[in-house]
């Protein structure tokens, strides 16, 4: 309020590009969206529908959609109390005609540590006793096609727990064929920029956000007071 103020290069640089996702993408706009919760997601989902022409959901989140479609998840991470809200997402994205894609196959496994043998299989198959930790090989070509015909992919959180081999695989798979797309690519997220460092692919994405949650936020369509005082000042 009382002194000038301007963004910094990094600011600049963060803006422009979010800024093209939410108003000028190049297109197809395809988003890829992992991580845990829904709840931290679910308005960035909600916003990502009325801009994205698919939307690719995978990693934790994914086991909530996936029972919200009736499937058995064993011992996997899900929140049951917003498989109500991924009902109503399936049904939007239905209405817009905007294809919402979601794992075909899962690594599973009886324990996340390592040393564990995973097991493949079809995404309504998971034994019970097992737990959803990776996308397969089936869900990598699947989101592969989205991902090679995009003009703007935009990556936040992980599809699988690559913490821990061998769970890191389709992470690696997705990352290889977001690096080597024509288009833009925005990675977005501290596990997935983290994720992206160790494949050693960081330097062939074209913006890796440092805006973590903030960038969520951004892309959510919510006003951002930092942002705000800098435009009035």
């Amino acid at each position: 309020e009382h002194l000038s103020a301007a963004s910094g290069f990094l600011m600049e640089k963060e803006l422009n590009y979010l800024q093209g996702v939410l108003t000028e993408p190049r297109r197809p706009l395809v988003a890829l969206i992992g991580g845990a919760k829904v709840a931290d997601k679910m308005g960035l989902l909600n916003n990502l529908l009325n801009i994205v022409d698919s939307l690719l959901m995978a990693g934790g989140m994914a086991n909530t959609f996936l029972k919200a479609k009736g499937y058995a998840m064993g011992n996997s991470l899900l929140e049951e109390d917003k498989v109500p809200l991924a009902e109503d997402l399936i049904k939007t994205a239905a209405k817009k005609n905007i294809p919402l894609v979601l794992p075909k196959d899962l690594v599973g496994a009886e324990e996340f540590k390592e040393g564990q043998i995973g097991i493949t299989v079809s995404a309504d198959k998971l034994p019970a006793g097992h737990m959803a930790l990776d996308i397969g090989p089936e869900t990598v070509e699947e989101f592969s096609k989205y991902i090679k015909e995009a003009g703007t992919v935009v990556w936040n959180g992980p599809v699988g727990a690559f913490e821990v081999p061998p769970f890191d695989k389709g992470n690696n798979a997705v990352a290889k064929e977001i690096a080597k797309m024509p288009g833009i690519s925005i990675i977005g997220g501290g596990d997935v920029v983290a994720a992206v460092h160790e494949a050693g692919l960081a330097s062939q994405m074209t913006h890796i956000s440092t805006g973590g949650g903030a960038t969520l936020e951004y892309l959510e369509g919510k006003e951002l007071p930092g942002l705000t005082c800098l435009d009035e000042a």
